[in-house]
């Protein structure tokens, strides 16, 4: 069958079309570096893609929220160790007092100083990150701990929190952070546990003991309410009670050990933090090479494509130009 000039034109029109969208294709694949830009480039690709563009924004999730836990605990971590320098010195007052000759007014030189300690460690339970109070549990809105204005030496009970020298507003919530599926882990400490020496605490009104004797909000055996040892030190000193001086050295260094012990434990869960974080940048390394594997075009074979694609396009633009002036007169 003869092909007639107009099948002729429409023939070569449809591979100059076909060769120019090539061409526009490979250009994007170059400019973009990639080579999955639609679903009609790859149907077969799109599902593993997808997979694994979620499992990068859930190791992204990850990450963000360990790299915020990490702030606030080293945050914390800070705070923890002005609260043993304060215990530190604390317990250097007494001693100094128990073992020196010291007259009345050495002796309201030194309790003034506990007085100051005690304001700083105030200043230290209400430390905040990002307008958050890091001591508060879940209240992290509020600010925590507040100096009792009721406070009466005198009525002190360890068993009821209203007698305290000072009060908590937060509560005993930890916040407890996913690091990898299925595993929580605590990233910070509350305020009644830390300062109070109480792992349980119910806000509101005094609630008395239980049946057991155990009220929910008294100081745990073996534990210390840091402010009530540093309130009682300073008291011991004005009182010149070398007896209650004497306890408060052993108080101040339970204390002490108290803020340590749980400052340990949180750089214990700092640590695992920053290993599941190492974790999950590895992982996310992995998934990124499957990801490239399916999306990204490789620079040299896309180069080398365009250049054949642009030398069979001029060849088609040219025998389509010489084509087109043909006329029946150069037959006759």
């Amino acid at each position: 069958m003869k092909a007639t000039q107009g099948t002729t034109y429409r023939m070569l029109g449809t591979r100059l079309n076909d060769v120019a969208n090539e061409l526009e294709n490979l250009r994007k694949m170059g400019a973009t570096g990639k080579k999955l830009l639609k679903p009609s480039d790859d149907p077969a690709a799109i599902r593993p893609v997808l997979n694994t563009r979620k499992q990068l924004s859930n190791v992204d999730r990850y990450l963000e929220t360990m790299g915020q836990s990490l702030d606030v605990m080293q945050a914390t971590d800070g705070h923890l160790e002005h609260v043993e320098n304060i215990m530190q010195r604390a317990q250097e007052i007494m001693v100094n007092v128990v073992n020196g000759s010291l007259n009345s007014e050495d002796r309201t030189v030194l309790a003034d100083e506990l007085v100051q300690l005690k304001k700083e460690m105030l200043d230290a339970a209400n430390g905040n990150v990002d307008g958050k109070y890091i001591f508060a549990g879940y209240a992290e809105d509020t600010k925590p701990f507040s100096e009792n204005p009721s406070y009466d030496p005198t009525l002190y009970d360890a068993n009821d929190h209203r007698t305290w020298p000072v009060l908590y507003a937060g509560d005993e919530n930890a916040t407890s952070l996913e690091i990898t599926p299925g595993e929580q882990l605590q990233v910070n400490l509350t305020g009644n546990d830390l300062f109070l020496g109480t792992s349980s605490w119910n806000q509101g009104p005094y609630n008395p003991p239980d049946p057991a004797g155990n009220p929910p909000n008294a100081v745990s055996g073996g534990r210390f309410d840091l402010f009530a040892e540093l309130t009682q030190a300073e008291e011991a000193i004005r009182n010149n009670d070398p007896a209650a001086m004497q306890t408060s050295i052993e108080e101040l260094q339970g204390a002490a050990d108290q803020n340590r012990r749980l400052r340990s434990q949180l750089g214990n869960r700092a640590s695992r933090v920053e290993t599941a974080k190492l974790h999950q940048e590895a992982v996310r390394v992995d998934l990124k090479q499957v990801l490239s594997r399916y999306e990204d075009a490789d620079a040299i074979e896309v180069f080398n494509d365009i250049v054949q694609q642009e030398t069979a396009f001029q060849a088609a633009l040219n025998i389509t130009s010489k084509v087109s002036q043909l006329s029946i007169l150069d037959f006759i």
